[in-house]
């Protein structure tokens, strides 16, 4: 059975027919092209699918697609504005804050929510924020430095 949604991604309005147990990371990825939310475990351990959905970062792997009706969402694609990454991708960049890259949308959302709705973390608020998300190749200290900057710049902007 088909469920009709009605949901903004990135500020765009979108309208699907989505099967019941069709999660909301293989929308964004497969009917949307949506490709920065990375698909790691599957099952809300990794954060590398991190999204924000109504100001609050969420594992899209966790969430059914007809659970997405009136959501807003926001996507690691959807932060950039006019070709202007924002202070916390900007961040990333100057300390070289990722290795393979894989997880480092995921880190990019949950960094952004907490500095929307927090943005002045203390490091112990920003290790808090992160838990969720996981690096495999262990940069965790240029990511938290990262951050810390960004917020030094002025935060999340999503």
């Amino acid at each position: 059975m088909k469920y009709r949604v009605n949901f903004f991604v990135n500020d765009e309005p979108v309208e699907l027919y989505v099967d019941a147990n069709k999660t909301m990371l293989r929308v964004l990825r497969e009917e949307l092209a949506l490709t920065g939310t990375k698909e790691g475990c599957g099952a809300g351990e990794c954060g590398a699918c991190t999204v924000i959905v109504d100001g609050k970062p969420i594992n899209a792997c966790l969430v059914l697609a007809p659970e997405l009706d009136g959501k807003h969402i926001t996507t690691v694609e959807g932060l950039a504005k006019n070709g202007e990454l924002t202070a916390v991708q900007q961040a990333f960049v100057d300390l070289a804050a990722l290795q393979c890259g894989f997880c480092t949308p995921g880190f990019i959302m949950s960094a952004t929510a907490l500095l929307n709705e927090n943005p002045d973390p203390s490091r112990e608020e920003i290790i808090d924020a992160i838990s969720g998300n996981l690096c495999r190749c262990t940069g965790y200290a240029r990511i938290i430095e990262a951050i810390e900057l960004a917020a030094r710049k002025g935060g999340g902007q999503a």
